[in-house]
């Protein structure tokens, strides 16, 4: 079997890139809110609101596409136990893309703070009011932001490992049909076209 022939979807493709630059916004914007003045901080969370529920609808499509269309298979020559640290490295990215959104929703609905998307669309609150609950959303959605930020360093590094060192066209499956050939065309490696 040629892994080239075995790829992601182009929607998978698309949900895929999309989000990335959704969430390294979002989690850069949320970097930036802490050490913003106030009309700067107000500007910023609206636009981190925003891409906090983009995320979350986007993630939500993007699990009922993989569970559709699955995913390509490893390489048969992948150690097991990397095998296994990528199946559980994709769950992890799934449960921070769902949770992260709604522990932030839910920490700002628990500040009575005013869910606005786009600067029109006004989200419910998903609890009431209160100053405890408050402050533990707030500390769990800075300790999820930290852990993801290192998650999503890991998985860059694995897709980079991939690439370039193990060369075994992991990386090419989540990559556009005509840039994977291309990219290892230059590689000197011959290359069936899907």
């Amino acid at each position: 079997m040629n892994v080239y022939q075995q790829r992601f979807t182009p929607l998978q493709q698309l949900l895929h890139w999309v989000m990335a630059a959704c969430v390294l916004a979002m989690l850069f914007i949320g970097v930036g809110m802490v050490s913003s003045t106030e009309p700067k901080y107000l500007r910023l969370i609206s636009i981190h609101v925003s891409l906090g529920i983009t995320v979350l609808v986007l993630a939500l499509i993007r699990l009922a596409v993989r569970l559709r269309y699955g995913a390509p298979p490893l390489p048969a020559d992948m150690p097991a136990g990397m095998k296994t640290a990528a199946r559980v490295s994709h769950y992890l990215l799934y449960i921070f893309m769902i949770s992260m959104p709604l522990v932030g929703w839910a920490m700002l609905s628990t500040a009575d703070y005013p869910i606005v998307l786009f600067g029109s669309v006004r989200l419910p609150a998903i609890l009431s009011q209160s100053d405890g609950l408050h402050t533990f959303f707030l500390r769990l959605h800075i300790t999820v932001a930290f852990l993801f930020f290192a998650l999503i360093l890991l998985h860059v590094g694995a897709a980079l490992m991939h690439a370039l060192i193990r060369r075994d066209g992991v990386f090419q499956t989540m990559v556009p049909a005509g840039r994977a050939a291309r990219s290892h065309a230059s590689d000197g490696r011959r290359v069936e076209r899907a």
